[in-house]
């Protein structure tokens, strides 16, 4: 069999059950517009690690556009930079690169259980080193005037709730007023809403450890019922017109006039627009979660805790993704060391 007609047979029977919607609906991409393209045309039990090693290294360093240009399923007029005479060098970013990896992998693991191959090539190489960027998130003075430009926003709870807690996007728009204890001050992240394709699907959360209950600053709670006297406002004026999607749970907090969730990709023209009328540096909404977890811990906020907030999946992830923004908790951690050892260190002869 060819392995771009083994992907297509995995992609439509096994992996629907093993995968969520939105990791299936990426992987079926790269495979279409990536590794099909690539590899499709090896026979699968003649793959070798020199075919995945050389493939992996030249998507590493190409530019993506030029990549897609020559799928076929790609609407007219949208056409590969290079194919109008210029590239816009457009680098898969590092975690594209560990997906493609993610799919070869998955799919040719799952051809040794049915006893197609005898070895995963895949698992043997390891994925190219790709520099990771560095993140950026805002300062607490960048924060304060984004928060007052808020104040005027329709969904200023939201964007209180994104800095202060650490929700991804789709945790915060999934959230129903049943998860939030305005009067002890919690929230509990148990759904997450993403766009597949044209629908709006609710499913669970990343992790395991996804699912957890947060702590709110009073701040938000006044937010949030400010929020829901604002909502219930809404639905009187929309009177008929409030109509939640079928399908979707009832009592979601962030919604559109009409009662609708609210989409994703929407967040992050409202967050450009909001950045550009505070006049502080342009960021995504998943930057709004570095920002929370900078400002812990420059609060003197353990890494645990902030692993809990965010929910990460372990530890490691917390200190490797935070840990150029730790200087500070470092410092006052050998200050109270010092004070510790005795105070003033002893005078030199």
């Amino acid at each position: 069999m060819a392995f771009g007609d083994y992907l297509t047979y995995w992609l439509a029977t096994i992996a629907p059950a093993r995968l969520k919607p939105a990791t299936l609906n990426s992987y079926e991409g790269l495979s279409r517009l990536y590794i099909r393209p690539a590899l499709g045309k090896k026979r699968l039990n003649w793959l070798s690690p020199a075919d995945i090693r050389k493939f992996l290294a030249e998507f590493k360093v190409a530019c993506l556009c030029c990549l897609r240009g020559a799928d076929a399923a790609r609407p007219e007029g949208k056409r590969a930079c290079c194919a109008v005479g210029r590239c816009c060098k457009r680098l898969p970013s590092v975690r594209t690169v560990q997906y493609v990896h993610a799919v070869l992998r998955s799919a040719l693991q799952q051809a040794i259980r049915e006893e197609m191959i005898a070895r995963n090539v895949a698992r043997i190489v390891e994925t190219p080193t790709v520099d990771r960027t560095e993140v950026r998130p805002l300062e607490a003075g960048e924060v304060r005037l984004l928060l007052r430009t808020a104040q005027a926003h329709w969904l200023y709870a939201m964007w209180l709730l994104l800095v202060s807690t650490g929700l991804r996007r789709g945790e915060v728009l999934g959230l129903t007023w049943s998860d939030i204890d305005l009067a002890a001050g919690t929230l509990r992240v148990r759904r997450n809403v993403q766009r597949i394709r044209r629908e709006l699907l609710f499913g669970t959360p990343k992790t395991m450890r996804s699912v957890r209950t947060i702590s709110m600053p009073k701040r938000c709670v006044l937010a949030l019922t400010a929020h829901k006297e604002q909502q219930e406002q809404e639905r009187k004026v929309a009177s008929a017109k409030w109509q939640p999607a079928p399908g979707h749970p009832a009592g979601v907090v962030f919604t559109t006039v009409t009662g609708r969730v609210t989409d994703p990709r929407s967040l992050n023209r409202m967050l450009t627009v909001l950045c550009r009328d505070a006049k502080v540096r342009r960021v995504r909404v998943h930057d709004l979660r570095h920002t929370c977890a900078s400002l812990l811990l420059a609060q003197g906020v353990d890494a645990r805790t902030i692993m809990e907030t965010l929910g990460h999946s372990t530890i490691t992830m917390t200190l490797d993704t935070y840990a150029h923004v730790m200087g500070t908790t470092l410092r006052a951690a050998a200050d109270r060391m010092e004070d510790m050892l005795g105070g003033d260190a002893p005078a030199e002869d």
